[in-house]
């Protein structure tokens, strides 16, 4: 298991076997995703929003921007 030490700053030094595992490098954007109370995990925000191109498949239906802005303020207003 890699371990780090915080610093007075917050700040940490990653490992070089993590880096190296998400291929992450000075400079990279990482994420911290809470996962449960007290539990987060440590993701590397490296891929371009391309990549997510479709992850869901093709829609089942085409949706209107009208519809899309109706359901929207449909939300909006119950949250209130």
């Amino acid at each position: 298991m890699a371990t780090a030490t915080l610093t007075s700053k917050g700040q940490i030094t990653i490992p070089v076997e993590v880096r190296n595992d998400l291929k992450v490098d000075a400079g990279d954007r990482v994420e911290f995703v809470q996962v449960a109370p007290g539990r987060y995990e440590f993701v590397a925000a490296t891929s371009e929003v391309t990549a997510l191109k479709g992850m869901f498949g093709m829609p089942r239906k085409a949706v209107s921007i009208e519809v899309m802005n109706a359901a929207i303020a449909q939300r909006g207003a119950s949250a209130r």
